[in-house]
């Protein structure tokens, strides 16, 4: 495993709610990681950020990780749920509610 591959592991196992998303809560730098944490705070749900615009390795790295593409990327409890896209549907659904209800955190 790689030095990034073991960064992006430790942060993904050591939080319950972790979103990798460019820029930050307060200033998203993309349409869709504004919505990603839009979704999150109407959630109330405690979770954790990573800006990878702040280190491209990371930024590269998640992609590898996930074996997904695009960012944001959200992770729950270790595992990877998806993209905005995938939050908006999960939300509409009510199964990220649930899932977050299931993991105890709502």
């Amino acid at each position: 495993m790689s030095d990034t591959n073991s960064r992006i592991a430790e942060i993904v196992n050591s939080n319950d709610v972790v979103l990798f998303m460019k820029g930050t809560p307060l200033f998203p730098q993309c349409g869709f990681s504004s919505r990603a944490i839009a979704i999150l705070e109407h959630l109330g749900v405690k979770y954790e950020s990573v800006d990878v615009l702040q280190d491209m390795e990371i930024r590269q790295g998640i992609k590898e990780y996930s074996e997904w593409p695009t960012i944001p990327q959200l992770y729950l409890k270790g595992e990877f749920l998806g993209g905005s896209d995938i939050m908006m549907e999960m939300y509409e659904a009510g199964e990220l509610q649930q899932a977050m209800a299931d993991a105890g955190l709502v």
